[in-house]
């Protein structure tokens, strides 16, 4: 299995989605202010939209791998690291100078998107 890491990783997001939502729905209810909370909730939902691509993506890989499918599942993973990494240490340690982390991940989640796009255009057959 070529993309054997990439699998893992996704496996391993999926896993962080589930304990996150829960840890959020149920320690954090009413422990954080509703700006923190809702910060919380968009790093979980964020982490979840892009675990769920890169498994559409690892999926299509399995058939038809093109190179730039690497590339915008590497940029999707550092923007998830970084967008629902920032918005989670925000929300647990009140930090706001973390915030200034969170719209380089988005970023890179964007970034991540137009790579797929291109990989798609430039495909054979695109």
């Amino acid at each position: 299995m070529q993309d054997r890491s990439w699998w893992l990783g996704a496996a391993l997001s999926g896993a962080v989605v589930v304990m996150a939502g829960a840890f959020g729905a149920h320690a954090l209810e009413g422990q954080l202010a509703p700006r923190l909370a809702a910060a919380f909730e968009t790093g979980v939902r964020y982490q979840a939209w892009h675990t769920l691509a890169l498994l559409a993506v690892l999926a299509w890989r399995a058939t038809v791998p093109l190179s730039g499918q690497r590339l915008a599942m590497g940029l999707w993973a550092a923007g998830m690291l970084l967008f629902s990494g920032s918005l989670y240490a925000m929300a647990l340690t009140g930090l706001g100078g973390l915030g200034m982390i969170t719209p380089v991940g988005g970023v890179l989640l964007i970034a991540g998107w137009l790579a797929l796009g291109t990989c798609v255009v430039r495909a054979p057959g695109g």
